[in-house]
């Protein structure tokens, strides 16, 4: 069966940066379930497994405007100690969730703590960088109307989503 939309993929996948260096990996693990279409993987990964079938290796490479979007200026600033209340053991490259102006969640990382305030970057850590993506597909099958109903997969049997 093709990747097609609509479709559980299972696949083996090894992340790598520019120089090389892992950063994220499925090796070793259970193959990584997504749901094709559903936005479950980066833009630039998805539309390279379009098509290809159980048992497919490839190589692809990301660009970051088909990844995680590239450095926002804006999501990097400097805001009050007190912004983060009795949390007293705050270290650069934490992440705390916070909330955008408009109501949303998001994730900051602790860029670093000076006398001013604290320096933190709203931005994906992978913002801006180029992803190396080495993919074996594992299986492929069509997903049930509960995964399309929930937008992603339900896998196993102890599978809960909470929903």
């Amino acid at each position: 069966m093709k990747i097609t939309d609509n479709c559980v993929v299972f696949m083996h996948y090894t992340l790598t940066d520019e120089e090389g260096q892992t950063i994220d990996s499925s090796l070793g693990n259970e193959a990584l379930p997504y749901l094709h279409g559903g936005n479950n993987i980066v833009t630039g990964l998805e539309k390279a497994l379009t098509n290809l079938i159980a048992g497919a290796k490839v190589t692809v490479v990301v660009q970051p405007e088909d990844g995680y979007g590239h450095v926002v200026p804006e999501a990097i600033q400097t805001i009050p100690k007190d912004a983060f209340g009795d949390e007293d053991d705050i270290q650069p490259g934490m992440q705390f969730q916070a909330q955008s102006p408009e109501g949303q969640v998001q994730y900051v990382t602790i860029k670093e703590i000076n006398d001013d305030g604290i320096l933190v970057d709203g931005n994906h850590p992978l913002a801006g960088k180029v992803l190396n993506f080495e993919i074996e597909v594992v299986d492929v099958r069509e997903a049930t109307a509960e995964e399309l109903e929930h937008g992603h997969p339900h896998v196993g049997d102890t599978d809960s989503c909470g929903h």
